[in-house]
This record gives C-alpha cells, structure tokens and sequence, in this order.
C-alpha cells in the first residue's frame, strides 16, 4: 500500500508540468526527517528549462526553509512535551552560538535535527528562520550550479549505466 502510495507520489512528481510546484514539495518534504534529497530535482528542472535557474532556486529555498521552520516547531512542541532535556554537546553548542548555528541547517543528515534542536531549547524563531534561508540558498545555488557545469555526455553515460 505504501509502496504504491510513494510511487505514484513519484510519478506526479516527475511531471513536467509541475516542475516549480515539484520543486518546491521535494523541498519541503526533504527538509523535514523524511531523508530525500531535493537537489536532483531542482537540477532537473533547470536543465529541462535554463530559463528557470533563478525561480527554481528562489522556490526550493523557500520550501526547504519552510522545512527546516517545521522541523524547529516538533523541536518546540518536543520541549514542551518532555520535561526533562536531555543536555549534551550539542545543546551547549547551540546555546552558546544561538540561532546562527541555523546556518548549518543545509548540511545533509545534520541540519534537519540541527532545526529540530534549535526549536528544542527555543533560539529565536525569525533570525533562525532567516539563517536557514541563507544557508540552504547558499547551498542550492552553488550545487545547482556545480551540477550545470557537468558536460550533457556525462549525464547521459550515467543514465546509461543505471538503466
């Protein structure tokens, strides 16, 4: 049933027509603990449509920090839940930096619970929003345009070795 589910999830998403409104779900959901990874797809959508470099950019960053924004309220609603925190490095690390460690929300496996943390011991919601945004369209834009640089015959010697 699941696995149905994520298929035509999948498929629907790959659909042309929905290039932008796939990007930025892909976005939104990866950033969450969902691990999925959303560059593929904005490169995707970029290389089908070059014209589209700058709103596909501006989309999935936007989605990954709404993301990221979910992830610091199940952070928040944790704290609220749990009486007792648990302190370990990272806490005192997130203490002591505060909501510019929010910055560091675009590294993969650690900046979605590095969100989450940062609801946990409440830093400010709007500058850590706003460091979130910066990182992650740092990084879309510079993988973006790392993968664009890719000659088209690598791609499809890639395409030809997976199929």
């Amino acid at each position: 049933m699941i696995e149905s589910a994520i298929s035509w999830l999948l498929l629907v998403l790959a659909a042309p027509a929905v290039g932008l409104t796939s990007v930025f779900v892909i976005a939104l959901v990866s950033a969450t603990l969902v691990p999925l990874g959303s560059e593929p797809a904005v490169f995707a959508v970029i290389k089908a449509n070059p014209a589209m470099f700058w709103s596909a950019i501006f989309v999935a960053t936007i989605g990954n920090t709404l993301g990221g924004a979910i992830d610091y309220y199940i952070g928040w609603q944790a704290k609220q839940s749990f009486s007792k925190e648990r302190k370990s490095r990272w806490f005192h690390w997130l203490e002591r930096y505060g909501a510019k460690t929010m910055l560091l929300a675009w590294l993969p496996g650690v900046g979605d619970p590095l969100c989450t943390l940062g609801g946990w011991l409440k830093l400010p919601f709007w500058p850590s929003l706003g460091y979130m945004a910066i990182g992650k369209f740092l990084r879309y834009l510079s993988m973006t345009s790392l993968l664009l640089y890719v000659p088209d015959g690598v791609w499809r010697r890639i395409g030809q070795l997976m199929s």
